[in-house]
Protein backbone atom coordinates (compact mmCIF):
# COMPACT_ATOMS: atom_id res chain seq x y z
CA UNK A 1 0.00 0.00 0.00
CA UNK A 2 2.87 2.39 0.75
CA UNK A 3 4.14 2.15 -2.82
CA UNK A 4 0.68 2.80 -4.28
CA UNK A 5 0.31 5.92 -2.14
CA UNK A 6 3.66 7.25 -3.36
CA UNK A 7 2.48 6.76 -6.93
CA UNK A 8 -0.77 8.62 -6.26
CA UNK A 9 1.06 11.53 -4.61
CA UNK A 10 3.39 11.77 -7.60
CA UNK A 11 0.36 11.92 -9.88
CA UNK A 12 -1.11 14.70 -7.70
CA UNK A 13 2.12 16.66 -8.18
CA UNK A 14 1.97 16.17 -11.93
CA UNK A 15 -1.65 17.30 -11.97
CA UNK A 16 -0.67 20.59 -10.38
CA UNK A 17 1.23 21.52 -13.53
CA UNK A 18 -0.58 23.96 -15.81
CA UNK A 19 -0.29 21.86 -18.95
CA UNK A 20 -1.28 18.31 -18.03
CA UNK A 21 -3.97 15.77 -19.00
CA UNK A 22 -5.09 15.58 -15.37
CA UNK A 23 -7.93 17.27 -13.53
CA UNK A 24 -7.17 18.23 -9.96
CA UNK A 25 -9.46 19.64 -7.27
CA UNK A 26 -10.40 19.11 -3.65
CA UNK A 27 -11.65 20.68 -0.46
CA UNK A 28 -10.98 21.20 3.21
CA UNK A 29 -13.71 20.85 5.82
CA UNK A 30 -13.82 21.70 9.49
CA UNK A 31 -16.73 20.11 11.35
CA UNK A 32 -17.85 20.59 14.95
CA UNK A 33 -20.57 18.43 16.50
CA UNK A 34 -21.84 19.42 19.96
CA UNK A 35 -24.16 17.00 21.73
CA UNK A 36 -25.96 16.91 25.06
CA UNK A 37 -27.13 13.78 26.91
CA UNK A 38 -29.95 13.08 29.37
CA UNK A 39 -29.24 11.72 32.83
CA UNK A 40 -30.08 8.12 31.87
CA UNK A 41 -27.91 8.05 28.73
CA UNK A 42 -25.09 5.52 28.47
CA UNK A 43 -23.04 8.17 26.64
CA UNK A 44 -23.25 10.37 29.75
CA UNK A 45 -21.44 7.65 31.69
CA UNK A 46 -18.61 7.75 29.12
CA UNK A 47 -18.22 11.47 28.40
CA UNK A 48 -20.41 13.46 30.78
CA UNK A 49 -23.50 15.59 30.21
CA UNK A 50 -22.22 16.94 26.89
CA UNK A 51 -19.53 16.40 24.30
CA UNK A 52 -17.89 18.33 21.49
CA UNK A 53 -16.29 16.45 18.59
CA UNK A 54 -14.09 18.16 16.02
CA UNK A 55 -13.19 16.69 12.63
CA UNK A 56 -10.83 18.30 10.14
CA UNK A 57 -10.66 16.80 6.66
CA UNK A 58 -8.62 17.53 3.56
CA UNK A 59 -9.54 15.86 0.27
CA UNK A 60 -7.50 15.81 -2.96
CA UNK A 61 -9.26 14.50 -6.08
CA UNK A 62 -7.28 13.46 -9.13
CA UNK A 63 -8.82 12.42 -12.45
CA UNK A 64 -7.21 11.60 -15.78
CA UNK A 65 -8.92 10.82 -19.08
CA UNK A 66 -7.53 9.86 -22.49
CA UNK A 67 -9.12 8.06 -25.46
CA UNK A 68 -12.02 6.69 -23.42
CA UNK A 69 -9.82 5.49 -20.57
CA UNK A 70 -10.03 7.15 -17.16
CA UNK A 71 -8.31 7.02 -13.76
CA UNK A 72 -9.57 8.46 -10.50
CA UNK A 73 -7.92 8.75 -7.07
CA UNK A 74 -9.22 10.64 -4.03
CA UNK A 75 -6.92 11.06 -1.04
CA UNK A 76 -8.22 12.00 2.41
CA UNK A 77 -6.36 13.28 5.45
CA UNK A 78 -8.57 13.28 8.54
CA UNK A 79 -7.98 14.60 12.05
CA UNK A 80 -10.44 13.68 14.81
CA UNK A 81 -10.88 14.91 18.36
CA UNK A 82 -13.57 13.03 20.27
CA UNK A 83 -14.27 11.80 23.79
CA UNK A 84 -15.73 8.65 22.19
CA UNK A 85 -12.68 7.70 20.14
CA UNK A 86 -12.58 4.36 21.96
CA UNK A 87 -15.72 3.35 20.04
CA UNK A 88 -13.63 3.00 16.88
CA UNK A 89 -11.98 4.80 13.96
CA UNK A 90 -12.83 4.60 10.25
CA UNK A 91 -11.22 1.48 8.80
CA UNK A 92 -11.26 -0.95 5.88
CA UNK A 93 -11.60 -4.14 7.93
CA UNK A 94 -14.46 -5.43 5.76
CA UNK A 95 -13.24 -4.09 2.40
CA UNK A 96 -11.10 -6.06 -0.02
CA UNK A 97 -8.30 -3.48 -0.06
CA UNK A 98 -6.91 -1.91 3.10
CA UNK A 99 -6.37 1.70 1.99
CA UNK A 100 -6.69 3.35 5.41
CA UNK A 101 -3.80 3.97 7.79
CA UNK A 102 -3.73 5.60 11.24
CA UNK A 103 -0.88 8.10 11.47
CA UNK A 104 -1.19 8.72 15.20
CA UNK A 105 -3.82 8.31 17.88
CA UNK A 106 -4.41 8.88 21.56
CA UNK A 107 -7.23 8.57 24.04
CA UNK A 108 -9.18 11.45 22.47
CA UNK A 109 -7.45 12.31 19.19
CA UNK A 110 -6.36 10.61 15.98
CA UNK A 111 -4.92 11.39 12.56
CA UNK A 112 -5.49 9.02 9.66
CA UNK A 113 -5.26 9.05 5.89
CA UNK A 114 -6.92 6.94 3.25
CA UNK A 115 -7.76 6.52 -0.41
CA UNK A 116 -11.52 6.87 -0.74
CA UNK A 117 -11.48 6.45 -4.52
CA UNK A 118 -8.97 4.49 -6.56
CA UNK A 119 -10.33 3.14 -9.83
CA UNK A 120 -9.57 2.81 -13.51
CA UNK A 121 -12.13 2.45 -16.25
CA UNK A 122 -13.17 2.73 -19.85
CA UNK A 123 -16.19 4.56 -21.30
CA UNK A 124 -17.22 3.96 -24.89
CA UNK A 125 -20.32 4.97 -26.81
CA UNK A 126 -22.40 2.18 -25.29
CA UNK A 127 -20.22 0.53 -22.64
CA UNK A 128 -18.82 1.73 -19.29
CA UNK A 129 -16.47 -0.43 -17.20
CA UNK A 130 -14.73 0.52 -13.93
CA UNK A 131 -12.62 -1.47 -11.48
CA UNK A 132 -11.39 -0.43 -8.05
CA UNK A 133 -12.61 1.62 -5.09
CA UNK A 134 -15.65 3.64 -6.15
CA UNK A 135 -19.13 4.65 -5.04
CA UNK A 136 -22.44 3.36 -6.34
CA UNK A 137 -25.98 4.58 -5.62
CA UNK A 138 -29.13 2.76 -6.73
CA UNK A 139 -32.78 3.19 -5.89
CA UNK A 140 -35.37 5.92 -5.55
CA UNK A 141 -35.44 6.54 -1.80
CA UNK A 142 -34.87 10.08 -0.55
CA UNK A 143 -34.25 9.18 3.11
CA UNK A 144 -34.41 5.37 3.21
CA UNK A 145 -32.65 3.34 0.52
CA UNK A 146 -33.60 -0.37 0.45
CA UNK A 147 -32.56 -0.77 -3.22
CA UNK A 148 -29.15 0.81 -2.59
CA UNK A 149 -27.34 -2.39 -1.65
CA UNK A 150 -23.83 -0.91 -1.41
CA UNK A 151 -23.16 1.35 1.59
CA UNK A 152 -26.29 3.56 1.63
CA UNK A 153 -26.41 6.84 3.54
CA UNK A 154 -28.00 6.85 6.97
CA UNK A 155 -31.33 8.77 6.83
CA UNK A 156 -30.02 11.32 9.37
CA UNK A 157 -26.75 12.10 7.54
CA UNK A 158 -26.37 15.86 7.05
CA UNK A 159 -23.36 16.09 4.72
CA UNK A 160 -24.07 13.74 1.79
CA UNK A 161 -21.58 15.22 -0.67
CA UNK A 162 -19.43 12.07 -0.81
CA UNK A 163 -20.42 8.47 -0.21
CA UNK A 164 -17.63 6.27 1.16
CA UNK A 165 -16.20 4.10 -1.62
CA UNK A 166 -16.14 0.30 -1.83
CA UNK A 167 -14.03 -2.14 -3.85
CA UNK A 168 -15.97 -3.37 -6.86
CA UNK A 169 -16.25 -4.14 -10.53
CA UNK A 170 -18.90 -2.03 -12.26
CA UNK A 171 -20.27 -2.18 -15.77
CA UNK A 172 -23.00 -0.45 -17.75
CA UNK A 173 -24.39 -1.17 -21.22
CA UNK A 174 -26.47 1.50 -22.99
CA UNK A 175 -29.16 0.27 -25.36
CA UNK A 176 -30.22 2.13 -28.50
CA UNK A 177 -33.71 2.78 -27.05
CA UNK A 178 -32.30 4.67 -24.05
CA UNK A 179 -32.56 1.76 -21.62
CA UNK A 180 -29.44 0.55 -19.82
CA UNK A 181 -28.16 -2.46 -17.92
CA UNK A 182 -25.86 -2.04 -14.91
CA UNK A 183 -23.93 -4.72 -13.06
CA UNK A 184 -21.81 -4.50 -9.91
CA UNK A 185 -19.73 -6.99 -7.96
CA UNK A 186 -18.52 -5.79 -4.56
CA UNK A 187 -15.70 -7.70 -2.87
CA UNK A 188 -15.51 -7.79 0.93
CA UNK A 189 -13.57 -9.58 3.65
CA UNK A 190 -14.70 -11.13 6.88
CA UNK A 191 -13.88 -8.36 9.42
CA UNK A 192 -12.95 -10.97 12.04
CA UNK A 193 -10.70 -13.35 10.05
CA UNK A 194 -9.57 -10.86 7.43
CA UNK A 195 -10.17 -13.41 4.67
CA UNK A 196 -12.11 -12.67 1.52
CA UNK A 197 -15.61 -14.08 1.97
CA UNK A 198 -18.13 -14.38 -0.87
CA UNK A 199 -20.96 -14.43 1.69
CA UNK A 200 -19.96 -10.89 2.67
CA UNK A 201 -19.98 -9.58 -0.89
CA UNK A 202 -22.62 -8.19 -3.24
CA UNK A 203 -23.34 -9.10 -6.87
CA UNK A 204 -26.31 -7.50 -8.64
CA UNK A 205 -27.73 -6.79 -12.09
CA UNK A 206 -30.10 -3.84 -12.63
CA UNK A 207 -32.13 -2.97 -15.73
CA UNK A 208 -33.35 0.62 -16.13
CA UNK A 209 -36.04 1.27 -18.71
CA UNK A 210 -38.87 3.52 -19.83
CA UNK A 211 -42.55 2.75 -20.29
CA UNK A 212 -44.24 5.78 -21.77
CA UNK A 213 -43.82 8.65 -19.30
CA UNK A 214 -42.65 6.30 -16.54
CA UNK A 215 -39.25 4.89 -15.61
CA UNK A 216 -38.65 1.54 -13.97
CA UNK A 217 -35.83 -0.53 -12.45
CA UNK A 218 -35.59 -4.31 -12.23
CA UNK A 219 -32.89 -5.76 -9.98
CA UNK A 220 -31.73 -9.28 -9.18
CA UNK A 221 -28.69 -10.16 -7.13
CA UNK A 222 -27.11 -11.58 -4.02
CA UNK A 223 -26.22 -9.42 -1.04
CA UNK A 224 -24.23 -10.84 1.89
CA UNK A 225 -25.42 -14.36 1.11
CA UNK A 226 -29.10 -13.46 0.60
CA UNK A 227 -30.96 -13.45 -2.72
CA UNK A 228 -32.41 -10.01 -3.55
CA UNK A 229 -35.09 -9.05 -6.08
CA UNK A 230 -36.09 -5.40 -6.51
CA UNK A 231 -38.54 -3.29 -8.47
CA UNK A 232 -38.45 0.49 -8.73
CA UNK A 233 -40.62 3.06 -10.51
CA UNK A 234 -40.63 6.83 -11.14
CA UNK A 235 -43.42 8.97 -12.58
CA UNK A 236 -45.13 12.36 -12.44
CA UNK A 237 -48.52 13.35 -11.10
CA UNK A 238 -49.95 16.85 -11.31
CA UNK A 239 -46.52 18.50 -11.43
CA UNK A 240 -45.14 16.36 -8.61
CA UNK A 241 -42.64 13.51 -8.96
CA UNK A 242 -43.32 10.18 -7.25
CA UNK A 243 -40.84 7.36 -6.75
CA UNK A 244 -41.08 3.90 -5.24
CA UNK A 245 -38.95 0.80 -4.56
CA UNK A 246 -40.00 -2.70 -3.51
CA UNK A 247 -37.24 -5.08 -2.38
CA UNK A 248 -37.65 -8.75 -1.46
CA UNK A 249 -34.74 -10.41 0.35
CA UNK A 250 -34.71 -14.20 0.63
CA UNK A 251 -32.42 -15.27 3.46
CA UNK A 252 -31.52 -18.66 4.84
CA UNK A 253 -34.20 -18.53 7.52
CA UNK A 254 -36.82 -16.05 6.28
CA UNK A 255 -37.99 -13.77 3.48
CA UNK A 256 -38.14 -10.03 4.15
CA UNK A 257 -39.82 -7.19 2.26
CA UNK A 258 -38.82 -3.51 2.19
CA UNK A 259 -41.00 -0.85 0.59
CA UNK A 260 -40.41 2.87 0.13
CA UNK A 261 -42.52 5.48 -1.66
CA UNK A 262 -42.10 9.24 -1.84
CA UNK A 263 -43.34 12.34 -3.59
CA UNK A 264 -41.62 15.70 -4.19
CA UNK A 265 -42.96 19.01 -5.47
CA UNK A 266 -41.56 22.50 -6.08
CA UNK A 267 -43.37 25.83 -5.96
CA UNK A 268 -42.99 29.55 -5.18
CA UNK A 269 -44.07 30.87 -1.78
CA UNK A 270 -43.94 34.58 -0.87
CA UNK A 271 -41.43 35.14 -3.66
CA UNK A 272 -39.19 32.31 -2.48
CA UNK A 273 -38.44 29.03 -4.24
CA UNK A 274 -39.59 26.06 -2.14
CA UNK A 275 -39.32 22.31 -2.68
CA UNK A 276 -40.93 19.74 -0.44
CA UNK A 277 -40.86 15.97 -0.12
CA UNK A 278 -42.61 13.27 1.89
CA UNK A 279 -41.66 9.61 2.17
CA UNK A 280 -43.13 6.44 3.64
CA UNK A 281 -40.92 3.45 4.43
CA UNK A 282 -41.86 0.00 5.68
CA UNK A 283 -38.77 -1.90 6.77
CA UNK A 284 -38.11 -5.60 6.60
CA UNK A 285 -38.78 -5.91 10.33
CA UNK A 286 -42.27 -4.38 9.86
CA UNK A 287 -41.47 -0.97 11.24
CA UNK A 288 -43.17 2.02 9.64
CA UNK A 289 -41.46 5.37 9.05
CA UNK A 290 -42.54 8.76 7.76
CA UNK A 291 -40.10 11.47 6.68
CA UNK A 292 -40.42 14.84 5.02
CA UNK A 293 -38.82 18.22 4.57
CA UNK A 294 -39.19 21.68 3.09
CA UNK A 295 -36.20 23.32 1.40
CA UNK A 296 -36.80 27.07 1.44
CA UNK A 297 -34.56 29.39 -0.57
CA UNK A 298 -34.43 32.29 1.87
CA UNK A 299 -32.03 34.17 -0.44
CA UNK A 300 -30.06 33.07 -3.54
CA UNK A 301 -27.17 32.23 -1.16
CA UNK A 302 -29.09 30.81 1.81
CA UNK A 303 -31.37 27.77 2.13
CA UNK A 304 -33.26 26.58 5.21
CA UNK A 305 -34.45 22.95 5.37
CA UNK A 306 -36.50 21.67 8.32
CA UNK A 307 -36.61 17.85 8.17
CA UNK A 308 -38.61 15.40 10.27
CA UNK A 309 -37.87 11.64 10.34
CA UNK A 310 -40.19 9.55 12.47
CA UNK A 311 -40.84 5.99 13.55
CA UNK A 312 -44.63 5.67 13.49
CA UNK A 313 -44.79 2.56 15.67
CA UNK A 314 -42.79 3.88 18.68
CA UNK A 315 -43.68 6.68 18.23
CA UNK A 316 -40.47 8.74 18.11
CA UNK A 317 -38.84 11.21 15.73
CA UNK A 318 -35.83 13.37 14.93
CA UNK A 319 -36.24 17.00 13.89
CA UNK A 320 -33.31 18.43 11.94
CA UNK A 321 -33.26 22.14 11.04
CA UNK A 322 -30.57 22.32 8.37
CA UNK A 323 -29.16 25.51 6.90
CA UNK A 324 -26.67 26.08 4.11
CA UNK A 325 -25.08 29.42 3.26
CA UNK A 326 -22.69 30.24 0.45
CA UNK A 327 -19.84 32.30 1.88
CA UNK A 328 -18.30 32.96 -1.53
CA UNK A 329 -17.44 31.27 -4.79
CA UNK A 330 -15.49 28.52 -3.01
CA UNK A 331 -16.75 28.45 0.58
CA UNK A 332 -19.94 27.01 2.13
CA UNK A 333 -21.32 26.82 5.66
CA UNK A 334 -23.53 23.82 6.51
CA UNK A 335 -25.27 23.63 9.87
CA UNK A 336 -28.01 21.78 11.69
CA UNK A 337 -29.88 21.76 14.98
CA UNK A 338 -30.93 18.21 15.88
CA UNK A 339 -33.82 17.58 18.28
CA UNK A 340 -34.74 13.96 19.14
CA UNK A 341 -38.26 13.27 20.35
CA UNK A 342 -39.58 10.15 22.07
CA UNK A 343 -39.51 8.23 25.31
CA UNK A 344 -36.98 5.77 26.68
CA UNK A 345 -36.84 2.56 24.71
CA UNK A 346 -37.91 4.17 21.42
CA UNK A 347 -35.69 4.42 18.35
CA UNK A 348 -35.05 8.16 18.41
CA UNK A 349 -35.78 8.70 22.10
CA UNK A 350 -33.16 6.15 23.16
CA UNK A 351 -32.97 2.40 22.46
CA UNK A 352 -32.39 0.06 25.38
CA UNK A 353 -28.80 -1.02 26.08
CA UNK A 354 -29.43 -4.11 28.18
CA UNK A 355 -28.11 -2.21 31.21
CA UNK A 356 -30.93 -1.36 33.64
CA UNK A 357 -31.73 2.35 33.58
CA UNK A 358 -29.33 3.15 30.71
CA UNK A 359 -30.30 4.05 27.13
CA UNK A 360 -28.58 5.11 23.91
CA UNK A 361 -30.29 8.48 24.22
CA UNK A 362 -29.47 12.02 23.11
CA UNK A 363 -30.72 15.49 23.90
CA UNK A 364 -30.35 18.46 21.56
CA UNK A 365 -27.30 18.59 19.31
CA UNK A 366 -25.64 21.02 16.91
CA UNK A 367 -23.74 20.31 13.68
CA UNK A 368 -21.58 23.05 12.10
CA UNK A 369 -19.27 22.66 9.11
CA UNK A 370 -17.17 25.07 7.08
CA UNK A 371 -15.97 23.89 3.66
CA UNK A 372 -13.53 25.49 1.23
CA UNK A 373 -13.18 24.16 -2.32
CA UNK A 374 -10.29 24.53 -4.75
Amino acid sequence: MRHSWVLVLVLFAVAAAAESPFQFDGHTKLRVVAQTYPADSLFRDIGGSSSTDTIAEGRLNLAARASGWSFHADYQLVGIYSEFLSLGLPNDDSRLLDLTRTISDGSEHAWLHRLDRLWAGYAGRKVVVRAGRQALSWGNGLYFHPLDLVNPFDPTTIDTEYKTGDDMLYGQYLRDNGHDVQAAVVFRRDPVTGDRDSDQGTAALKYHGFAGEYEYDLLVGENRGDTVVGLGAVGSLGGAVWRSDLVVTDGEDETNVDFVANVSYSWTWSGRNVSGSAEYYRSRDDRNYLAGNLMIEMTPLWTLTPTLIGNVDDPSALLQIVTQYSLGDNAVFLGSINLPMGGNGTEFGGPETGIPGRYLSFDAGVFAQFAWYF
